[in-house]
């Protein structure tokens, strides 16, 4: 859109609901690198793929192994992979294009967050945040787990000092759940602990780099990068979210930090680690509601990075509050009475979703207002009508030799519609031809003819038989099944027609005859007159041959046996 249409007064934010999405009951959210595919897990253990431009369903991957929620999905750095984590413990690697399951493993701990390394194109190690241990790194092929230090002893060996609290059965040490990222390049890891500090940890050789304090001491719930690298957002228990700048180079920060260690002898131990944190991250922004004093969920950055979004953690709320990078809250997003549980913010365009407590997906979007000069350069509003008078040529045709000339358009020329233009947003370095943009859209099959016949009749039929009755509305409200009016069977005395079918038993209809028919296309059914059942009538007949039947009923006499 052009600069100068928009009002420099208005962000380039989400500002109201666009639509929803519904597949199932959804619990989270995320999109892939380019943002043209959005991945939910379900509370059954399924993962539904979005094609986020038609909004429609391009794939569904189940496991028939897996029946229990998904908690995170995350995509493989080209989108052709895609891990997700339940809450039976496992973790599955997903090929989306063939939706075949890749791998499968199960930890001891349900996993709150799964992220795959973001340097390899072809994953095979992923990142899991149990839900009661330490951040683990877990090797998809061969199921091996290796455990992060959350906390560094006095020797600044990088070694996990042991935890005062008592020890679980199986003698490990209880953590506070805490949060985990890899960097942008996946050389380094990012690890919040519960006493309130950021561990920076070689991904490779699972080594302490560097320690940043965070003041407040508070338990760290999530950390997550910016798209470039350049900032870092952290959310703590004390109801704050800051963003750090990040001063580590994006690419060989691993080789950088162990020469910035190697340097400084000054310190030792955990001072000396300080001292290294502290020219990797400094605190840039805090964020966060001086009035309320609630907590955040799921906080993330725009896809430039110039936005920060929160949701409100309190129970029944979908609040959406967003701040810019100065630190000052430019917009309060009220949703629908229903707890919100995970958002995700667009990589490119001024889009969040959001998903409800109900199962249900929110797509905030910016309402654009219509501005009609912004066609043409010479538009201009009127207020009120203005009277015009035209010249005298101005609708004249224009002589052959002023016709503009046409077009030399080469008809043969092939069109290519495969190749992906080039993305502003994002560089050279990032583009990639084995990229999965889109899923190839599966037509499904059609309705056979017959079967749509039937349908249609049924329908008819059941229009006709409750149509313009209050009654039978009432009746189907209440789960009660009504006889049609052409039914034989009806009410005998206080006898309901239940009691009728189980004592007489339904009799099956017989042929009509060309008597029969004729008389019904000429004066129609006569009513049906009721009269007193009696302990004289028979199962057959009477001598005088008036058609009485055991219900009850007097027929015409030409027409008995084609009704009873």
């Amino acid at each position: 859109m052009n600069v100068p249409i928009i009002d420099p007064l208005q962000g380039d934010f989400p500002e109201v609901i666009e639509e929803y999405l519904q597949h199932g009951n959804m619990k989270c959210i995320a999109f892939n690198r380019r943002g043209t595919l959005l991945a939910a897990g379900c509370a059954d253990g399924s993962c539904v793929i979005w094609d986020f431009e038609t909004r429609g369903v391009a794939k569904e991957l189940r496991d028939k192994d897996c029946i229990a929620p998904i908690t995170s999905v995350c995509w493989s750095k080209y989108g052709h992979h895609m891990l997700a984590s339940a809450t039976d413990k496992s973790l599955t690697l997903w090929n989306v294009v063939t939706g075949e399951k890749i791998a499968r493993v199960t930890l001891q701990q349900t996993t709150l967050h799964a992220r795959l390394h973001p340097g390899s194109c072809t994953p095979s190690v992923c990142l899991a945040c149990p839900l009661s241990s330490a951040p683990i790194l877990v090797d998809l092929n061969t199921g091996s787990s290796t455990v992060l230090p959350v906390s560094v002893s006095d020797a600044g060996n990088g070694t996990t000092a042991p935890h005062p609290r008592n020890k679980f059965s199986d003698g490990s040490p209880p953590f506070t759940p805490t949060a985990a990222t890899f960097n942008r390049y996946g050389d380094l890891i990012y690890v919040g602990n519960s006493k309130g500090e950021i561990l920076i940890v070689d991904s490779k050789n699972i080594r302490v780099h560097a320690i940043i304090p965070i003041s407040g001491g508070s338990v760290v719930k999530d950390i997550v990068f910016s798209r470039n690298g350049q900032y870092l957002l952290t959310n703590s228990n004390d109801r704050v979210i800051r963003v750090y700048e990040n001063l580590v180079p994006r690419k060989g920060a691993a080789k950088e930090l162990e020469a910035m260690r190697s340097l400084d002898d000054e310190f030792q131990g955990i001072e000396k680690l300080k001292v290294v944190g502290s020219k990797c991250l400094v605190l840039f922004r805090e964020f966060q509601d001086a009035v309320t004093k609630i907590q955040w969920k799921a906080p993330c950055f725009s896809g430039d990075g110039e936005w920060v979004i929160g949701a409100s953690a309190s129970k029944g709320e979908h609040k959406l509050y967003i701040w810019d990078r100065a630190g000052y809250l430019v917009k309060i997003l009220e949703g629908p009475k229903e707890a919100l549980i995970d958002l995700a913010w667009h990589p490119v365009r001024p889009l969040v979703v959001s998903v409800s407590v109900a199962g249900l997906v929110y797509i905030w979007a910016k309402d654009y207002t219509e501005n009609w000069s912004a066609f043409a350069p010479d538009f201009k509003e009127l207020e009120e009508n203005e009277e015009y008078v035209e010249r005298e040529d101005e609708f004249d045709l224009m002589p052959e030799s002023e016709k503009a000339k046409e077009l030399d358009i080469n008809q043969d020329e092939e069109v290519d519609i495969v190749t992906i233009e080039k993305d502003s947003a994002f560089s050279d370095s990032e583009a990639s031809q084995e990229e999965l943009c889109f899923l190839p859209a599966i037509p499904l099959p059609d309705i056979p003819e017959q079967q749509d016949k039937c349908f249609g009749s049924s329908s008819k039929l059941e229009d006709s038989n409750h149509s313009g009755s209050p009654f039978s509305i009432e009746a189907a409200q209440n789960g009660q099944a009504m006889l049609p009016t052409s039914s034989p069977l009806e009410v005998v005395g206080n006898s309901t027609a239940e009691e009728v079918m189980g004592t007489t038993g339904l009799k099956r209809k017989r042929r009509p005859s060309a008597k029969g028919l004729e008389l019904q296309a000429e004066k129609g059914r006569k009513p049906l007159t009721k009269i007193k059942p009696s302990a004289k009538l028979s199962k057959s007949k009477n001598k005088h041959g008036d058609g009485l039947d055991t219900n009850g009923f007097v027929f015409e006499d030409d027409v008995t046996d084609e009704y009873l």
